[in-house]
């Protein structure tokens, strides 16, 4: 969960998944809705790879600092999240 400059909010509801385990992902790309107390708003990957898994379900509420998912390769043993290359 991003930690947003100028929102006050401590924690977000997920609204709604826009991607599913599986896919493939770039950079920018919308991965979820999510609703504080003052605004709904999608969040782009911060990364390219594949969601390997959805840490926060739907309906869940999750305070800012806290992971969403999990990014990385398909090929990857354990599950991380890795920076765009290039």
């Amino acid at each position: 969960m991003p930690k947003s400059g100028g929102v006050t909010s401590t924690k977000a509801i997920v609204s709604r998944w826009l991607k599913k385990e599986g896919d493939k992902i770039k950079q920018g790309d919308p991965l979820v809705e999510l609703e504080t107390e003052k605004i709904s708003y999608e969040l782009e990957s911060p990364y390219e790879g594949v969601l390997l898994k959805i840490l926060a379900k739907e309906t869940a509420e999750v305070p800012v600092g806290d992971p969403l998912c999990q990014i990385g390769q398909s090929n990857d043993p354990a599950p991380k999240s890795r920076p765009r290359k290039g």
